[in-house]
């Protein structure tokens, strides 16, 4: 099963100053990342092309790492994804920026099944969450996700697996 998902925002700043927020991904003081609602992205090797890790049981490598530009992953787990998912950046004017974030795979086997039953779910919800991370940044007033009812249940009935302690 072909899985594009997609993910984005229209910031109000200058792509400069958005794009500085990937320099702290996967660190104490993640800007993107909303390791406050959801397992912490990490890697064994900190942020480099071919460092390994991912948060929770997402499992992937750093394929791609273009500082201030571009960060693309590959999966390695859960079994059954195969591909991709990475953050853009697009300047859309002086003081406007789009943040993309891709994911591009093939679900096979218990991939299309894991993929359909849970992990989407949780992956929109989760970049909500991340997207909203990153425009509050830049807003006086916060935006906040509203989690719709089987994230909810999967959640609570996943606890600290997805929600840190």
């Amino acid at each position: 099963m072909k899985v594009l998902n997609i993910h984005s925002r229209e910031i109000n700043a200058p792509k400069a100053q958005v794009v500085a927020l990937l320099d702290t991904i996967a660190t104490p003081n993640d800007q993107m990342w909303p390791f406050e609602k959801w397992p912490a992205m990490k890697f064994r090797e900190g942020v480099k092309v071919d460092s390994k890790g991912g948060h929770g049981v997402i499992r992937y490598r750093i394929k791609r790492y273009i500082p201030r530009e571009l960060i693309e992953f590959e999966f390695r787990k859960p079994k059954g994804f195969n591909g991709v998912h990475r953050f853009d950046f697009f300047e859309l004017g002086e003081n406007k920026t789009e943040v993309r974030h891709t994911i591009d795979m093939d679900a096979v086997g218990v991939g299309i099944v894991t993929w359909s039953i849970l992990v989407k779910w949780l992956h929109n919800a989760l970049l909500e969450d991340a997207l909203h991370k990153i425009e509050n940044q830049f807003r006086s007033s916060p935006k906040k996700t509203t989690y719709n009812l089987w994230v909810r249940f999967l959640r609570k009935i996943f606890g600290t697996i997805l929600v840190p302690s």
